[in-house]
């Protein structure tokens, strides 16, 4: 089994969508294994983070729940593809678990800040289309997610 969870993590870094559903095919509990027992990044956090969106709605696809896991850092894959601006790993996370959009990561953000804050349009508007009281919610620092925004797009206009 520790032979298929490297391998596991190989199909992640590397994006390749055969062998994860090789290998879920010759170990269907592989990826429940990783959700139960993993306390860092999940392979769903590293396709959100190198954005592999092909790995990413097929690991969606096959155990939804992964969309729900923390890494060390409290945040959710949705925090990560938020943050990276990378639209079509968000549609697909927030069209499966949308109330992931209000979930708060380690600093106290949730997705729609981490786009308000580095700008990325496209995710930000996403994220208010699906779920328009995310964008009312505050951060840890009592921000809402609307300061955030216009602190961030003042000074590209």
């Amino acid at each position: 089994m520790e032979q298929a969870v490297e391998k596991l993590k190989e199909a992640a870094h590397a994006g390749n969508t055969e062998l994860l559903l090789q290998l879920h095919r010759q170990h269907p509990l592989l990826i429940d294994r990783i959700i139960v027992g993993c306390f860092g990044e999940t392979p769903l956090h590293v396709a959100a983070l190198l954005g592999h969106s092909e790995l990413a709605r097929v690991l969606v696809d096959l155990k939804p729940e992964l969309a729900e896991a923390l890494d060390s850092s409290r945040s959710t894959p949705l925090h990560l593809a938020s943050a990276k601006g990378d639209i079509q790993i968000v549609r697909h996370l927030v069209s499966t678990k949308p109330e992931m959009c209000s979930v708060l990561n380690g600093e106290g953000l949730n997705p729609l800040h981490l786009a308000a804050i580095k700008g990325k349009v496209e995710v930000l508007r996403e994220l208010v289309r699906t779920k328009p009281e995310a964008a009312r919610a505050t951060s840890s620092q009592g921000k809402p997610s609307c300061t955030c925004a216009s602190s961030t797009f003042r000074w590209r206009l």
